[in-house]
Order: structure tokens, then C-alpha cells, then sequence
């Protein structure tokens, strides 16, 4: 695998896909965009408590890595965990439930924003330890590698949590022991509001992979079909037991690091530019021009899309609050301790 950028051009990087693909990349990522949107609403509306951090601008990045690996494959990331469930299929209204705390969502409302889970989709989290998902996802390749079969994990992470040092004891032991997985930096430019310039003399972030002999590059993580090419390429190289690869997925986030950052540290100029990259409207471009669909159709299915993001809320607005006693369940892997009681 290379360790530069493969310079595909557009037009013959969109050959490469079908009518199919293009149409589920526009559902899915639609589908993110306005749950997202209607997060930060009811956020604003103090229905939902704690932190949260949404991933608007940066859809492609868990869109394109989706419809490259296969079933089977495992997903883990950081706290902007909303949007990865709901490319792997997830329930979003058990997702929302999860937001409000309730017992319907995807960890029992035990977990919040931070913490989604939903490990029959293949996805292990949603953490809120800056990097501390990094081992994990290290920990679920060896399993794979391990039980002999031919799965992967890909494992996200922030470029504030590339300067973790559990991520660079990750990086070592994972080329060590030729683990099945995949690596991804989600650089948006920002950890929190620290400008990647200012937190290290490296800032190709990609380039941390080479002290280990990490296959690595960059990725423009504004465009699904760069995203998916990238996962596809990596994911043949360590399935043919070839050992981890790293990306950096260049892309942005519109919004602020959380629902209490203002983000005065940019300026519109700045946002407005990344906005003229916007990976849903790229896409949405690509099926207009091809003619896989039309504008009024295609606002039929974000109407759709808008409806079935209130029914998500409704859903979590009359769900119940977890039972008290749940405060003892899921802490340990068996629940016969004799200092458990009822």
C-alpha cells in the first residue's frame, strides 16, 4: 500500500461506484446531517443532558468506511459517536433514547452521547477517554486474529488523541503482532480548540505511522469515494495478513468541539470555505448529474429522512427512565457476586 494519496481524478473515482451506492451514501449521510441537526435542538432545549459532540461536516468519514469492509468487520471510535451506529444500520430511535438518558437506548440509557454501543451492529463504542479506544480496538483485533477468523476492526480517533501515548503503544504492539486493523486519525483540524499547528511539529498526522513501518496516508475525508477507496484498499492489505494500516482522514466539523464550544477560535471565512466541500452535497451533486435521481425525489427522501428523525425524538420523550436497581447490572461480565443485592 502506498503511502501517498492515490490521485484517482473524479470523474474515473466515480465510475467506480453504481447508482446503488451513490443513492445509500446520500440516505445514510442525510440520515446523519439531520439527526445530528435535531440533536443539537433538543440539546438546546435541555431535553438531553451531559455532553455532546456532533459530527456534522464529517459524515463521509463513517459513510465511505461503512460500504467498503464487510460484515462481520468491528467499529470503534471516540466520543462523536452518534453518526458511526446509524451508518451500520443501528436503531436511531434507540440511539436518541440514549441521548435522553432512557431505558429503550442502545446502552439502557446508562451510557449518554459518549457512550453508544450496539455490538450486534459491530459497533463497540462511543468512549470518552480522549485515545483510550485505541488499545481497545487493538484489543478487538487480536480477538479476531486470535479466533482465526478474517475480520478487521477500525478504530477512529481525533487528532488531539494522536498525541496519546496509549495510542503509540498501540500502533507499536499492533505492527508487532500484525493485528488485523485499521487506524483512522479523523483530523478536523482541531483538538478542541487547539489548532493542529499548535500541538505538535508534525502535522501530517499520517506520518506518525511511519516510525512503526505502518503502511499510511492521507485521505480527503470530504469525499465518500476517497473514504471508501482508502478502506477498501487497507482492508485487502491486512486481510491478506499484511498487519495495520493508518489514515488520516482529512475533514472539518461545522459545529463547535461540543454543544458548549462557541468555536470563536475560527473564523467564517474559515468554515464557509470547508462548507464549500461539504461531503453530502458533493454526493447529492454526483446523483443530479448522473440522473440516478431527481431534486424532487430527492427532497421527498429528506423529508422522510426529517420525519422519521421527529419520530426518533417522540420515541425518546415517551420512553421510561431506567429502573434504579439497573445501577447494579452490566458492571461485571456475571452478576453472581455475593455483594450484589436486590
Amino acid at each position: 500500500m502506498s503511502n501517498q494519496t492515490a490521485n484517482t481524478g473524479s470523474a474515473a473515482t466515480e465510475e467506480r461506484f453504481s447508482k446503488e451506492t451513490y443513492m445509500w451514501w446520500y440516505e445514510n449521510m442525510l440520515h446523519m446531517r439531520r439527526f445530528e441537526e435535531m440533536s443539537g435542538r433538543v440539546y438546546g432545549q435541555q431535553k438531553i443532558s451531559g455532553f455532546c459532540h456532533l459530527y456534522i461536516g464529517q459524515e463521509a468519514c463513517a459513510a465511505g468506511a461503512v460500504s467498503a469492509l464487510k460484515k462481520g468487520d468491528k467499529y470503534i471510535t471516540a466520543y462523536r459517536d452518534h453518526a458511526h451506529p446509524i451508518a451500520l444500520g443501528s436503531d436511531p430511535k434507540r440511539i436518541m433514547a440514549e441521548l435522553y438518558g432512557k431505558a429503550t437506548g442502545l446502552s439502557k440509557g446508562k451510557g449518554g452521547s459518549m457512550h453508544i454501543f450496539d455490538v450486534e451492529n459491530g459497533f463497540y463504542g462511543g468512549h470518552g477517554i480522549v485515545g483510550g479506544q485505541i488499545p481497545l480496538g487493538a484489543g478487538l483485533a487480536f480477538a479476531e486474529q486470535y479466533k482465526g477468523t478474517d475480520n478487521l476492526c477500525i478504530a477512529y480517533m481525533g487528532d488531539g488523541a494522536a498525541r496519546q501515548g496509549a495510542v503509540h503503544e498501540a500502533f507499536n504492539m499492533a505492527m508487532t503482532m500484525k493485528l488485523p486493523i485499521i487506524f483512522v486519525i479523523e483530523n478536523n483540524g482541531y483538538a478542541m480548540g487547539t489548532s493542529v499547528q499548535r500541538t505538535s511539529n508534525v502535522i501530517e498526522l499520517y506520518k506518525l505511522g511511519e516510525s512503526y513501518d505502518m503502511p499510511s496516508r492521507p485521505v480527503d475525508g470530504m469525499s465518500v469515494e476517497e473514504v471508501h477507496i482508502a478502506c477498501e484498499e487497507a482492508a485487502e492489505h491486512i486481510r491478506a495478513g499484511k498487519g495495520p494500516v493508518l489514515l488520516e482522514f482529512r475533514t472539518y466539523r461545522y459545529k463547535g468541539h461540543s454543544m458548549s464550544d462557541p468555536a470563536k477560535y475560527r473564523t467564517k471565512e474559515e468554515v464557509e470555505s470547508y462548507k464549500q466541500k461539504d461531503p453530502v452535497q458533493q454526493v447529492k451533486a454526483t446523483i443530479l448529474e448522473k440522473g440516478y435521481a431527481t431534486e424532487e425525489e430527492l427532497k421527498e427522501m429528506d423529508n422522510r429522512i426529517k420525519e422519521s428523525v421527529k419520530e426518533c425524538v417522540k420515541f425518546a420523550e415517551e420512553s421510561p427512565l431506567p429502573d434504579p436497581k439497573e445501577i447494579f447490572t452490566d458492571v461485571y461480565a456475571q452478576e453472581d457476586y455475593p455483594f450484589v443485592r436486590e
